[in-house]
Order: structure tokens, then C-alpha cells, then sequence
């Protein structure tokens, strides 16, 4: 690997175009910057595609991409988020994420600190995991033509044989979530249009795949999963209820959420159950699963506030129904439009 000389100034700089240009600005800014936060043996490799070991167990893959307003928000930043998220798509499927690919799309301009804290929080992220940042690819735009920076995330997962997700729904089984929903949506647009409410909402991004390794162990029957991301609780129960053919009937007193994201849906007018949620798993079990279940998800520091939120239910069309507080039922529909842009 040739070396070069110059060093970045992480404190004032900026990235130009230079910096996606191919030549020693943009070798500079891999080594100084990508390569030291990011280091390992496969990342070292430095060719245009990464060798990686050979596996016996069969392979998942997601990607994603991260275009989030505001970058920087209570709780995490677009970087935290692109890793917690790819690892998120992998570990609800069943698979133990192994290894991530990065690519940025940076905006000419953009400070090297911020880009320095963005990239630092993906290797942290990654590390909290067990993950490998092994490859990557940058380019750099004129001003204006992105906000600041885009991020993509590819993953690589391996999946046992054993696990056999996804699977039907059937008709008693429960549905289960692991905590408060709705806190990643209010987080993002309160902190975008400078709203103030008495207790600071900070987004839930977290990387799942832990939580769900003992989820699996304790409950094997596990019929699917689910990350309730943009469109939010009401999305992934519409999507399952039009894939299996399936009712669903959620119980709306024991959805968890805060009483500061619940006061800030009713003052904005937004259904909590549309919002995103960047740390948060929604599981159908069989219910003669459920107590192991709940047991071990409570007993993990992302599951603390696991809830049994539902039933899925024997009707002759399939949807997704809701009980609510006051004991009358209504249809829980598709999110209409796009309330959030720019949520993830």
C-alpha cells in the first residue's frame, strides 16, 4: 500500500472533489480516516473486491440505503444508524451478520470532522457486533447536490440450517414486540423542525442482532420477524397480513410507548403505529413459546419492555385490526403518503 505524507486536517478541512477523484487526495482520505477507524485483516486486503473465508452455512445478504435530515440527532447519527440497520435486516431473518461493505456519497464542502464522528460511530457500531467493515467506495458530488453525505450499507450474513424463517403465521399464535415504539420518528422530525417538548426523545438505533440470537434459543418456532422501520408497526402487519393471507388483531392498551412520543403524535397529528423505530423487533410466536420468550427478551437490556402487543385471529379476510383503549375495534391501515421523508 503506497503511503503518503500529507495529513488531513480533521478539525477544519472539508472534502473537495479531489477527494473522489482517485488520485492522493482520495488515497489520503481512505488511509487517514477509513482505514484507521475501520481496520482488520479482511479491510487490509486493499483491492476492489474483499477475499472472504469460505463458509459452510448458507449466506443472507442485505442492503440499504441512508439519505436521513437531520445527520446528527438525539440519539445517533446517519452512521450509527446505516450500521444498525443493515445488521438489523440481517438478524431478522435469522442470520448472524459477519460482514458489512460502506459506501459514501459525500458532498463537496462537507467538514472532515463531522465525516470523522460519522465514521467513528459506524466503527464503533460495527464493533459493538461483531462485524467487519470490509470494503468500500467513495465519491464525492458538487455542493448541493446531496445533503452533506448518503450512505449505503450492504451485509453479509450466515444463517444455520436449522433456521427456518420465515414461516405462515397460524391461528393463537402471538405477536410480541421488544420495547417503546415510535421514538425514532418523533426524534428525528422534533429535532428537524427545532420542536422542544419536556423530555428530550432520543432515537432507539440499535444493532438487534444479539437480542434475536437468544430470541431463536428460547423460542425456535419463531414463525417470522420483522424491524418496524419507515412505516412502522402498521407496515410490517399490513405487509404480513397481505403475504400469508392472514388477521391480525393488535390490542392497543399494550403497545408500549412513551408518554412523550404519544403526547408529540397527538399534538402533530401522527398515529404512533406509522412512525419508524430503528431498534425495535416485532415476532409472531406460537404461544406455547411465548413465556420462554418473554423471559429471555426481558431479560436483555434491548428487551426490557417486551410486549405481547396481539393475536393473529381466524376471520375471513385477512388484515390487520386493532382493539382499542376504549374497547371498540378499528382497521389499522397502510400509512397514507409520506409523513416523515427522510426518517432513515
Amino acid at each position: 500500500m503506497i503511503k503518503t505524507s500529507a495529513k488531513l486536517s480533521m478539525v477544519n478541512g472539508t472534502i473537495d472533489m479531489s477527494h473522489g477523484a482517485g488520485g492522493r487526495a482520495m488515497t489520503q482520505l481512505i488511509q487517514q480516516l477509513f482505514l484507521q477507524c475501520f481496520d482488520n485483516t479482511y479491510l487490509r486486503q486493499a483491492n476492489d473486491g474483499v477475499l472472504l473465508p469460505r463458509s459452510n452455512k448458507r449466506l443472507m445478504m442485505a442492503t440499504d440505503s441512508y439519505v436521513v435530515s437531520p445527520l446528527f440527532f438525539p440519539g445517533g447519527n446517519i452512521g450509527e444508524l446505516a450500521v444498525n440497520g443493515t445488521i438489523n435486516d440481517l438478524a431478522v431473518g435469522g442470520a448472524v451478520p459477519k460482514y458489512l461493505s460502506v459506501g459514501f456519497i459525500l458532498e463537496e464542502g462537507f467538514p472532515l470532522s463531522d465525516l470523522k464522528k460519522i465514521v467513528t460511530s459506524m466503527a464503533d457500531a460495527a464493533k459493538r457486533s461483531g462485524v467487519f467493515i470490509v470494503t468500500g467506495d467513495t465519491k464525492v458530488v458538487e455542493k448541493n447536490s446531496v445533503d452533506g453525505v448518503f450512505i449505503n450499507t450492504t451485509g453479509i450474513g450466515e444463517l444455520d440450517d436449522e433456521v427456518t424463517l420465515p414461516q405462515a403465521p397460524q391461528v393463537g399464535d402471538k405477536i410480541i414486540i421488544n420495547g417503546d415504539v415510535g421514538d425514532h420518528g418523533v426524534a428525528i422530525l422534533a429535532h428537524r423542525e427545532n420542536l422542544s417538548f419536556a423530555t428530550t426523545i432520543a432515537s432507539d438505533t440499535a444493532a438487534l442482532s444479539g437480542l434475536i440470537a437468544a430470541m431463536l434459543a428460547a423460542a425456535p418456532g419463531i414463525r417470522c420477524m420483522r424491524d418496524p422501520t419507515r412505516g412502522g408497526v402498521s407496515a410490517v402487519m399490513n405487509e404480513w397480513a397481505e403475504q400469508y393471507h392472514t388477521c391480525f388483531l393488535l390490542n392497543e392498551a399494550a403497545i408500549p410507548t412513551k408518554m412523550a412520543v404519544q403526547s408529540a403524535c397527538e399534538l402533530m397529528g401522527l398515529d404512533v403505529l406509522h412512525l419508524a423505530n430503528e431498534g425495535k423487533v416485532i415476532a409472531v410466536c406460537p404461544h406455547e413459546q411465548i413465556e420462554p420468550l418473554l423471559s429471555v427478551m426481558r431479560a436483555h437490556p434491548l428487551g426490557k419492555k417486551a410486549s405481547i402487543i396481539g393475536d393473529v385471529v381466524d376471520e375471513v379476510h385477512p388484515g390487520v385490526l386493532m382493539t382499542s383503549c376504549v374497547g371498540g375495534r378499528r382497521l389499522v391501515d397502510w400509512v397514507s403518503g409520506e409523513p416523515l421523508p427522510r426518517i432513515c
